[in-house]
């Protein structure tokens, strides 16, 4: 037997039919269900039975006719396209099964993605590079710093837009990150996948497609492009600093928070549209600032909190405080959050509400905070505002004024509700 025939497979009671592929281990067969599922069966105890041979070309095409893409084809150069620069960290999308664990693992490095998204042909010139091949919960901020370079190299070498193929979980945290540290002429797109390549509902084809897209327009801006709905029909637009993961495992997990998204990508068209004004192509010069002072930590307040929480903290720069309504802690806490100040420690207030902005006037608290130094972050994100703080602690003479002032969109103009 060899990969593309059609095989039954029985072993334990069980029995798998459909294609078998190739493995990478030899203890394990694995065969590509009708559903569209991969399983992986170990070969010990195994009883085989080749149904047909060479039903299915592995390097992409079916034998029976129907393409679906050459896994070994190269992108030819075309002087009438774009160049795209395709920046691998990991991730969903760049995933496959291990199929000696059951668990889903970053294996692929940037052409790896072009050889499983044939769709990205013809549609640019490519450039690939990686710069890191870890799952985004291991995302760290030096790995921030070799992407900002790595996209500052890519720019200045004449790319006209770059895509970064992120994991779903730290991606916000990312987009906001290249959002200070990159003043950008062209469009910084990050995308993934909320499922792997192996099964039939992944998400993937599609993002990478309208990434792709979105990375030839006009909006020179960090963006996030995922699954608007649901269906495959339409990717939204997120400004890198005011997107949000909402969802655990739905396609369209990602909001823009207290607004619309940015913009769209029509999947079947190919159409980009832009709901609100953005930074258009050209309109700065590409400058980096990547420096990030890391001793900076976010803090959820909740009620019945222990003061004794703060001691963590004790000698950090930074604080990010996720404070309830307009900005609030317990009253008990303010003597503690006042001597952190004192000690050099920048404290900052978000809240964490999903809209809306601290506003730290109103009531009794809000004003001794203000009054211990608390610095107010008006709507800024919690997981931007450490971001930004960061960034801020380590590249602006004034800080306060700094995390009060919206440098890449962070903070809008004004609260509102929207349709």
């Amino acid at each position: 037997m060899n990969p593309g025939d059609r095989v039954r497979v029985d072993r334990a009671d069980r029995t798998y039919e459909g294609v078998l592929l190739p493995s990478s281990t030899d203890d394990q067969l694995v065969v590509k269900l009708e559903g569209g599922y991969n399983v992986g069966v170990d070969r010990d105890g195994a009883d085989v039975e080749v149904l047909a041979e060479d039903v299915y070309r592995i390097d992409g095409t079916d034998a029976a006719g129907g393409d679906e893409g050459d896994a070994s084809s190269e992108i030819e150069f075309d002087e009438d396209l774009p160049t795209i620069s395709l920046i691998s960290t990991g991730g969903t999308i760049a995933s496959t099964v291990d199929y000696r664990t059951g668990a889903v693992t970053a294996q692929f490095d940037a052409e790896d993605v072009l050889r499983a998204v044939p769709d990205l042909a013809g549609r640019a010139n490519y450039r690939g590079r990686v710069v890191a091949n870890i799952l985004s919960e291991n995302m760290e901020p030096p790995i921030w710093r070799d992407l900002a370079d790595a996209v500052h190299e890519e720019i200045e070498a004449g790319a006209d837009g770059v895509v970064v193929m992120h994991g779903t979980d730290t991606m916000q945290y990312s987009a906001s990150a290249l959002s200070f540290m990159l003043e950008t002429p062209v469009p910084i797109v990050f995308t993934g996948s909320q499922r792997s390549a192996d099964r039939p509902s992944s998400d993937n084809v599609m993002n990478a497609v309208s990434a792709v897209e979105a990375a030839k327009s006009d909006c020179a801006e960090v963006l996030v492009c995922m699954h608007a709905t649901e269906s495959d029909d339409i990717c939204a637009l997120h400004r890198g600093t005011r997107v949000r993961k909402n969802h655990t495992s739905r396609r369209d997990a990602f909001e823009t928070v207290g607004a619309e998204p940015l913009g769209e990508v029509e999947y079947e068209t190919e159409t980009v549209r832009f709901r609100r004004d953005y930074r258009r192509r050209g309109d700065t010069d590409l400058e980096l600032s990547p420096d990030l002072e890391s001793d900076v930590e976010l803090l959820k307040f909740t009620p019945g909190m222990d003061p004794a929480f703060l001691d963590v903290v004790d000698g950090s720069e930074g604080l990010i405080i996720e404070g309830t309504g307009l900005g609030h802690v317990h009253t008990d806490l303010i003597p503690r959050i006042e001597e952190l100040i004192e000690d050099g420690t920048t404290v900052v207030m978000t809240s964490q509400c999903l809209e809306g902005r601290v506003c730290d006037r109103v009531y009794d608290t809000g004003r001794d905070l203000l009054e211990a130094g608390v610095v107010e972050a008006g709507d800024t994100l919690p997981g931007t505002a450490k971001v930004k703080l960061m960034w801020a602690l380590a590249n602006s003479e004034h800080v306060a004024e700094a995390m009060g002032t919206a440098l890449a969109g962070e903070i809008q103009e004004r609260s509102v509700p929207w349709e």
